[in-house]
Parts: C-alpha cells; sequence; structure tokens
C-alpha cells in the first residue's frame, strides 16, 4: 500500500520539476525526498521521472500518476472535511460540479442562503464539461452536478430544476445576420457552426439535433463557452450557445435567438444509491424544498 505522505512528496515535486525547490517547499532534505521518490518507484515499478542535471521531466506513467494523485488527494481531503462536523452543527464541504447555465444565479441564491444556516459548511465549486463533472461524480470528488440535459446516463439520478437554458446563435454584430431580429432554425443547416462538445457528441438531449433534418455545417467545437467567442469575432463560424452566457458589451458580437425555440430544462444529477454526507444531504434537502414549494 502506498502511503499517503509519498503520493504528497510526488505532486510537489511533479509540479515544481525540480528537486532542490520541491525538498525545499516540502521542509525536507533533497536527498530524503530522492530516496522517497525512488521508493515510490520502486512499489509501483514504474519510471515516473527522467533526471536531468537542473530539471526533472515527467514520464507518460508519471503524467498519469499526477492527474490521479491530485484526484486521491481531493477525495481524501473532501472526505475528511465532510466528516469533520460536530452533530450539533453542521460542518465539513459540499462540493459541486457545475456546467455554465444562467440558472447557476438561482443556485447561488440557495447557496447564499445554505451558507448563512450554516456558515461552517465550505462550498467548493467547479466549473467544466458535463463529461468532466460526471467522472468527478463518478469518482466521488463531487457531491452533485448542475447539468443541462438529461445527459442520456441511467447511471445518475436527475432532479429537475423546472428551469430552463434557451439556445441561440452568437454572431458577429457587424454581419449579416445581425440585421435579423431573429434566426430561423432552418438557416441553422446552411451557417458555419461552432457546436459544444456535448451535442456533438450526442450526450445532450435536444431533440432538434438528433433528427434527419438537423444536418449542420460544424466548423469547430467548444466545451466552454469564452473562447468561443474569439473564434466568432473572427468570422470562424457562428456560436451555438445559451441566451445570457456571453456579456458582448464592447466587442464585436451580438445574440440572436432561433425560433422555433430550442430549449433544454436543467438539472442537479447525482450518482445513484450515493451516501452522501449530512452538509451535502443538507443542502439537497434544501433544493428539494425549493423545488417543490415554487
Amino acid at each position: 500500500m502506498i502511503e499517503t505522505r509519498l503520493l504528497e512528496y510526488f505532486l510537489v515535486l511533479s509540479h515544481q520539476k525540480n528537486i532542490s525547490q520541491a525538498a525545499k517547499s516540502l521542509y525536507i532534505s533533497q536527498s530524503t525526498l530522492s530516496k522517497q521518490m525512488m521508493e515510490l518507484e520502486e512499489k509501483l515499478g514504474k519510471q515516473l521521472f527522467i533526471r536531468g542535471k537542473r530539471k526533472i521531466t515527467l514520464t507518460q506513467e508519471g503524467t498519469f500518476l499526477q492527474k490521479r494523485t491530485q484526484e486521491i488527494l481531493d477525495l481524501i481531503k473532501t472526505t475528511e472535511l465532510s466528516l469533520s462536523g460536530e452533530e450539533k452543527e453542521l460542518a465539513g464541504q459540499i462540493s459541486i460540479g457545475c456546467g455554465e447555465t444562467i440558472v447557476m444565479d438561482m443556485l447561488a441564491e440557495w447557496m447564499e442562503e445554505f451558507h448563512s444556516q450554516h456558515p461552517n459548511i465550505l462550498l467548493r465549486t467547479y466549473s467544466g464539461n458535463a463529461d468532466a463533472i460526471m467522472e468527478r461524480i463518478d469518482k466521488g470528488i463531487d457531491d452533485m452536478g448542475l447539468l443541462l440535459g438529461p445527459v442520456r446516463q441511467d447511471k445518475y439520478e436527475y432532479l429537475n430544476l423546472y428551469r430552463k437554458d434557451i439556445y441561440g446563435l452568437l454572431i458577429p454584430a457587424d454581419c449579416e445576420l445581425a440585421k435579423q431580429e431573429y434566426i430561423n432554425i432552418d438557416q441553422l443547416k446552411s451557417l458555419p457552426i461552432l457546436l459544444g462538445d456535448q451535442i456533438y457528441a450526442g450526450h445532450q438531449n435536444v431533440d432538434w439535433f438528433n433528427s434527419a433534418d438537423s444536418l449542420l455545417n460544424i466548423v469547430g467545437t467548444y466545451n466552454l463557452i469564452y473562447n468561443a467567442t474569439f473564434m466568432v469575432e473572427h468570422g470562424i463560424g457562428y456560436a451555438l450557445c445559451l441566451k445570457d452566457l456571453v456579456n458582448t458589451a464592447g466587442r464585436n458580437l451580438t445574440f440572436r435567438m432561433i425560433v422555433p425555440e430550442l430549449s433544454v430544462d436543467v438539472y442537479i444529477v447525482t450518482k445513484k444509491y450515493q451516501t452522501f454526507s449530512p452538509a451535502a444531504q443538507a443542502f439537497l434537502s434544501l433544493i428539494k424544498k425549493k423545488i417543490y414549494s415554487s
């Protein structure tokens, strides 16, 4: 069994890539750190570093372990914090993976209320696309996710927030399309489109994109909309994205709605049969109370 201490040493060294600097930040000697890393390599039966005179480089196995080590240590920390609360007052932490959606504003309002009731709970958020968030939920790093969907996987529970996100087209403000008040859905087939990864991969349940009429000229994809905004400004394509996510002020960008409306519901996603920490369970209960009382 590999000690947590060895993994912590490995992670520091893998980021700093210099044994003297890493040893200094860990408050141990270089020889001790070097010996510990050799012990780790021996335990795993793999070479993790290519050792140069001034710098070390991770091998392919080392790069793999670096990612897994961060996940392992995050999970340990999450577990410790979740169980650290006293019975009379909730403490610990809640970790929420958040997709890009304006519904985050509503969730943040609920988080504010929850934080005022339980100030000793640390609220952690991670922003990413659905695949990244579901991977973190699977590994126990995130307690729940705020996602568009539902994502087509049966191993998750989907709690409908009864709020929808509406699709439109992000376009240059000086293009011909900007003269239109709306974009007809049939126009999409003749335009160069930048499409979100989740729709492109067929993971997101948007009915129109799964029909025979939805053949698009897809010139690129994106996972988070911010970087795609620059591709739109440079004329690479028009980004199919959600309303109110992009601040177009001061940029050569504008947003147009699509008719008929293209929309998706927003869900809190959890793993089926998941055992929640007291803190996460309390927050999930608050969410359900808000949903069913509205």
